[in-house]
């Protein structure tokens, strides 16, 4: 193992096996929400699905209920990657909104996913709002889950559940950028609480889990173990292949140059999975920290040029 990541801006609870069947007992325990004016929550269902067609990848499936949908794909980079956009119209997450997502690559099938700007979760008003994001991905098969930025207002209370499950040779890249609190307008973190599960499995084996629960005003939020003060953190974890060794360090340097000493970087690699870690107080930072190492990996683990996502640049 190479330098350890960062002590954990989302890891308090981490795990990487890949021999255990029994997963870890859900952390997201349900608040009962308190007397509070009249409220009406939002549900929101996605489902999509992609095949091989050929040489190309077909957006085949696209359900939705509620206000959580995609447009028309779009193939920046052939017709081999179907690029596809989640637009969400209210444009964040009230207190108790339960958004499900559902994404199901076949074999040899690949594709990206995005938004097309930040996701807010806003003050809850005595309700929990709840994600749930599931993610299959067949034999050969590839899927590059990468969202702009979660902004989280203070007095949230979020659970987030995401799951994915990848057979063989299957190739998940994930990447998610952690905002608490509208620094920008003087606001920080101070109330509300997020509750938040990733896990990861091949062919039915747990290689990855990752929970937090995340109290605001609380002291981990300047704990060293959890958020050291800071109020961004960013993850950005490939599946798939060993990357040579040469070119972590090459990664390591390059986002090192870019943070200019301000923040942490930490990258690691576990047998099959690497884990790139930004912990400081700029989203902007941590979005050119995260798109860096994903330039310098996607290459070596699809054979793909990185070309940026064209949302990432509006």
């Amino acid at each position: 193992m190479n330098r350890a990541v960062l002590g954990a801006p989302l890891a308090n609870q981490r795990m990487n096996q890949t021999t255990s069947k029994e997963e870890a007992p859900h952390p997201l325990h349900a608040v009962q929400p308190t007397a509070s004016a009249i409220h009406i929550p939002l549900q929101a269902s996605l489902s999509l699905g992609f095949e091989k067609d050929g040489v190309a990848t077909r957006l085949t499936e696209r359900n939705h209920y509620g206000p959580l949908l995609v447009q028309k794909p779009f193939y920046p980079e052939g017709k081999e990657v179907c690029h596809v956009v989640i637009v969400h119209p209210p444009g964040g997450i009230a207190g108790g909104d339960e958004l499900s997502i559902s994404a199901r690559v076949g074999a040899a099938a690949s594709a990206q996913i995005t938004t097309p700007g930040a996701s807010k979760w806003y003050k809850a008003n005595g309700h929990v709002s709840h994600q749930q994001i599931s993610i299959d991905v067949q034999a050969g098969g590839v899927l590059e889950w990468v969202p702009q930025e979660t902004i989280f207002y203070d007095n949230a209370d979020m659970m987030v559940d995401h799951r994915v499950n990848l057979e063989k040779d299957a190739v998940y890249i994930g990447c998610e950028i952690l905002c608490f609190g509208r620094t920008a307008y003087g606001e920080s973190f101070n109330n509300g609480q997020i509750r938040q599960r990733t896990r990861i499995l091949r062919d039915g084996k747990m290689i990855w889990l990752e929970q937090i629960r995340l109290q605001g005003g609380s002291s981990a939020m300047k704990d060293s173990l959890a958020l050291a003060g800071n109020t961004v953190c960013a993850t950005l974890i490939l599946t798939g292949k060993t990357l040579p060794q040469a070119l972590i360090d090459l990664a390591r340097a390059e986002t090192e140059s870019i943070s200019k000493g301000i923040g942490q970087i930490g990258i690691s690699q576990f047998k099959s999975i690497v884990v790139i870690r930004y912990l400081g107080n700029s989203s902007e930072v941590a979005r050119h920290v995260m798109l860096c190492a994903w330039s310098l990996f996607r290459p070596e683990i699809l054979g793909r040029a990185a070309i940026v996502p064209r949302m990432w640049n509006t």
